[in-house]
């Protein structure tokens, strides 16, 4: 029937939506690479930070179980503050609760199983969520998974010669260390702000973090600024 409407009309077929491109391994590790020396240098911060709190051994295995830095350090900030662990689990979760909807903003993309998608989602974080996105809604899976690789490699590698070779580091601020955490983020947040609504996002959720840090606990004021990316939403 469609043909027969089509010749007609004299109106020419047209060929199936191609399906987006998705970037190969090779591709996405060369994406990541850039943000390794920062989540390197994050690492051993940490590393450092960690280790007369929690001993040697704890530090790496959260690094490589949790790998989440802000959701790591919050913890870290907790313990130190004379904390028991359910708080520090608590402040960590909150950070990390950020990744809901930034996993519901991908799972559309990815593909195969429950089990499969889910793995792919493992590799979802803030570095690879910026360079994987396409602008339209839709992500880039090669580039969300494969550019992760290097950053965990980076993550995990600093958490250890921070925490063996913390001794002579001593002081992270001495180094500028303590600087790489937000100068970071900041690298994320320039990348994305190609918009005015990315823009107005960015500064409202700021300034919800900012009146938040005062009077909420770690990680609340983090998740209330995610509020304003709804300021991208529109009514269909």
């Amino acid at each position: 029937m469609t043909t027969e409407c089509q010749v007609q009309t004299g109106a020419e077929p047209q060929p199936p939506a191609a399906h987006p491109h998705v970037s190969d391994r090779r591709s996405g590790i060369r994406a990541g690479l850039p943000f390794a020396l920062a989540t390197f240098t994050l690492g051993i911060s940490f590393g450092v930070l960690a280790e007369p709190v929690m001993g040697a051994v704890a530090p790496i295995v959260m690094s490589i179980v949790v790998f989440g830095g802000a959701a790591q350090f919050a913890a870290l900030s907790a313990l130190a503050a004379g904390a028991g662990a359910p708080a520090a689990i608590v402040s960590g979760l909150l950070l990390n609760a950020r990744f809901l909807p930034m996993g519901f903003a991908v799972g559309p993309s990815l593909r195969g199983r429950p089990l499969r998608r889910a793995a792919q989602g493992q590799a979802l974080v803030d570095a690879s969520f910026a360079l994987a996105s396409r602008g339209d809604g839709s992500f880039d899976r090669g580039l969300l998974v494969w550019s992760t690789a290097p950053q965990a490699l980076a993550w995990i590698s600093g958490t250890i010669v921070g925490v063996l070779g913390g001794a002579a580091i001593a002081d992270p601020q001495r180094y500028g260390l303590d600087a790489i955490f937000p100068a970071f983020y900041l690298a994320l947040l320039a990348e994305e702000a190609g918009s005015r609504k990315a823009v107005a996002a960015a500064l409202l959720g700021g300034a919800i973090a900012f009146a938040l840090m005062p009077v909420a606990p770690p990680g609340v004021p983090v998740i209330a600024a995610s509020v304003a990316a709804l300021i991208g939403l529109r009514r269909g």
